[in-house]
């Protein structure tokens, strides 16, 4: 048989490999790496995945996971037992919301949600067992923008871990180890794959230890992903840095249209001006501001229905981070979990809508969001 040699890794479509034998077996648990035994263990691809994301974040290893949420989990359970305490920021996922409420409180695992402008002085919210800050590098949906090297010197000046949800930045923009976080965290399944075909997670940790650690729970609760989908993220990843500058010069545009729009009472993008980290987000983001805003329409749900009914380049779809654009809608989707305190707190009302601005021609997306807002 010819030697072969693909330029692109094959897909290893298989749930186990064989063993010439019983000193091969031994060898797997000898020398960890030499080989592979189960998918679940540890596959080809999902391993170039989390090399590739590693690569990215600038950490000292990596796990792929089979979703942004079980990114999310294992990335928790690498520091935190039951009668552990975390804090997490105030305006955060729903989705994660709903992980610390609902499920790891049956751990015996309890939360205290930081409001954002306590961030960098958490005196008031340590307690003895507190173990993690668990915030994103931009909020979901408010896009407000954390400065990591501040929250990363607090969270250390208490002898507690940081831990960085970095989806909305991308490495692109931001690489938070490099400023101090002990784990970053993607929702692979959106701007690392990036073509809304992919639904995959990755942790990055800064230190082998938590690298370790991240691989036995991913081992051990089944969270690795799967070979094709691993394949699909790679694939995806290729193309990640074409994208978001693509991404970002689009939202730029349509943020400062939407700013002016008498239809529009408030729009959150990093790249604006008025924006209230602007300046911050400029350092951190190298200048790029990434593709997602929301925007405030009147508390009318027939007027945000007219809008999404009109719209015909952004569908409303509860995800977001493809090529082509989307809206979502915070308070009927991602953030129905947190209490009605809580989105009234944060201003997540039926007004808010959620743009992902993808790579299509702008002047498109720009004619579509005129005519849908008349």
């Amino acid at each position: 048989m010819p030697n072969i040699q693909p330029k692109i890794t094959p897909i290893y479509q298989t749930s186990v490999f064989k063993f010439e034998d019983l000193d091969a077996v031994q060898q797997y648990f000898d020398e960890p790496g030499s080989r592979y035994l189960y998918s679940r263990n540890g596959n080809p691809n999902s391993d170039e995945l989390a090399a590739a994301v590693n690569h990215w974040e600038g950490g000292a290893g990596a796990v792929a996971t089979g979703s942004g949420m079980a990114a999310i989990f294992a990335a928790l359970m690498t520091y935190c037992q039951a009668g552990d305490h975390v804090l997490c920021a105030a305006d955060i996922y729903g989705g994660s919301a709903a992980l610390l409420n609902l499920e790891l409180s049956r751990l015996g695992i309890t939360v205290s949600y930081v409001p954002f402008e306590e961030l960098y002085d958490l005196q008031a919210h340590v307690q003895a067992t507190t173990r993690l800050l668990l915030c994103e590098t931009m909020s979901n949906p408010l896009l407000r923008v954390v400065d990591l090297r501040a929250a990363a010197d607090e969270c250390h000046r208490h002898g507690i871990k940081l831990v960085v949800d970095n989806t909305f930045a991308t490495p692109v923009l931001t690489k938070p180890l490099a400023f101090g976080a002990d784990l970053v965290l993607h929702s692979v399944t959106k701007y690392l794959a990036g073509h809304s075909d992919v639904t995959a997670g990755a942790v990055v940790a800064a230190m082998p230890e938590d690298v370790a650690r991240l691989k036995q729970i991913g081992t051990i609760f089944g969270l690795t992903l799967s070979p094709m989908e691993s394949w699909l993220s790679v694939r995806g990843l290729k193309t990640m840095r074409l994208r978001v500058a693509a991404h970002s010069q689009n939202a730029q545009l349509i943020a400062e249209f939407l700013e002016r729009h008498p239809a529009v009472e408030a729009v959150y993008y990093p790249g604006l001006l008025a924006h209230p980290q602007h300046a911050l987000a400029t350092v951190q983001g190298r200048g790029l501001f990434g593709g997602m805003m929301s925007m405030r329409l009147a508390d009318d749900a027939a007027a945000v229905n007219r809008f999404m009914q009109r719209s015909q380049r952004f569908p409303f779809a509860p995800s977001l981070a493809g090529v082509d654009s989307s809206c979502s809608h915070p308070l009927y989707t991602s953030h129905r979990a947190l209490t009605d305190a809580q989105r009234a707190e944060l201003g997540i009302t039926v007004g808010l809508v959620r743009l992902s601005i993808g790579i299509e021609p702008v002047e498109e997306l720009l004619a579509d969001l005129a005519q849908a807002l008349e």
